[in-house]
């Protein structure tokens, strides 16, 4: 029997606590810059064992100033994968500064660190916008060593991430977004995330220095610290001490963050657990599944397979109620990358990758049932 209900790709879980800790801020004395922020950017920090941490308005704020960071001048070049969102190229455009691509590597739908070399070796470009594709991470321990042979520097974008990790050749376990090889990493709370505020984001970085200039940027570039002022003339004093932005993210919710954060770790086991029935349920299909190597924690913001039948399976489960979706479409290929020049066939790995891949409904609170309905109606296609 088909249920009378839809099943998204991805969807928040808002639990009684929740609703009860925002309640709680909104009685509270203020309801912006407040305690709740600090509160809110420490239980982060400590989730993903990152020495400092900056809230923010969303998640592309969060690129954009941990672009500001890196000090991108006009004409500065970055590289980025061409299988992501528009924000991963983008905040590099807003500092004036210009974006390239490097293809994918089909095994793993993340940057092809091969290719990337390549282009570093070219001394043209200042840095990578890496990207964690799904919840996969990056390799940063091999990606820092080409940036800093080639004096680049690394944003980690982890808005799939928080809470995956890979083992460094240390043995050591590195989560996304720690600071250990990343100048910056930024993260996402849109509701389809493993944290949601609603919207908001979060930069994070092992650079004392670099946090302190976000929490200034994030706030039209004033600050009322006294001991970051030229000039005091009193408690009534601040500056303006470069062009910053009004990307706060308010106290209502940073509650919801902090409420959201308590039951993250026991959410990412249950996102492992559903991608391992889907592994076991899937193997015998006509699809192609990506399984993380051993040593790398998946943090399994999407699910992710291929067929080559991607549109009649694309549509068929629409029909059925189950809300899959495609991450996604090339960004070279958007009509503003392609009037830099970039066209179809630059980057064959990542469109051929596009044509094949659907996302399947990943979220801690899909329950059996749903997911036992999906993979049911994935065999009925197929079989």
């Amino acid at each position: 029997m088909e249920p009378s209900f839809s099943i998204p790709y991805g969807k928040q879980e808002i639990t009684d606590a929740d609703v009860q800790a925002v309640t709680e801020a909104l009685r509270s004395e203020l309801l912006t810059a407040g305690p709740l922020v600090s509160a809110f950017e420490n239980a982060f920090a400590d989730h993903v064992h990152a020495p400092f941490a900056v809230a923010v308005a969303n998640g592309t704020a969060a690129l954009h100033l941990a672009a500001i960071a890196m000090d991108i001048k006009p004409g500065d070049r970055w590289i980025t994968t061409p299988l992501t969102f528009a924000a991963s190229g983008n905040c590099i455009l807003y500092c004036g500064g210009e974006i390239d691509f490097v293809d994918i590597d089909p095994a793993t739908l993340l940057l092809d660190l091969n290719q990337v070399e390549e282009k570093l070796k070219s001394g043209k470009y200042k840095g990578i916008v890496a990207v964690d594709y799904a919840g996969l991470p990056v390799d940063l321990e091999l990606l820092r060593n080409m940036a800093d042979k080639y004096g680049a520097k690394i944003i980690e974008d982890g808005a799939h991430s928080p809470g995956g990790y890979f083992t460094n050749s240390k043995n050591e376990m590195c989560f996304c977004g720690d600071g250990k090889y990343a100048d910056a990493a930024t993260f996402s709370f849109h509701p389809v995330k493993h944290i949601t505020t609603g919207e908001g984001g979060m930069i994070t970085t092992s650079n004392e220095k670099t946090a302190n200039r976000l929490r200034i940027l994030r706030t039209h570039g004033i600050t009322r610290n006294p001991s970051e002022l030229h000039e005091n003339y009193g408690a009534w004093y601040m500056e303006m001490q470069e062009l910053g932005y009004n990307y706060r993210l308010t106290d209502i919710l940073c509650a919801l963050g902090i409420s959201q954060v308590k039951r993250a770790d026991e959410n990412i086991i249950r996102r492992r657990k559903i991608a391992e029935v889907y592994n076991h349920e899937l193997k015998d299909l006509p699809v192609d599944l990506f399984i993380p190597e051993k040593g790398v924690g998946h943090a399994y913001h999407l699910y992710v397979i291929q067929t080559e039948k991607r549109k009649e399976l694309f549509d068929f489960l629409r029909s059925k109620n189950i809300f899959v979706q495609v991450h996604y479409i090339p960004l070279h290929t958007m009509p503003y990358y392609k009037q830099m020049g970039f066209a179809k066939g630059n980057f064959p790995y990542a469109e051929a990758a596009y044509e094949k891949i659907l996302s399947l409904p990943m979220y801690p609170n899909l329950t059996e049932t749903e997911q036992g309905f999906v993979i049911d109606k994935l065999k009925e296609f197929f079989i």
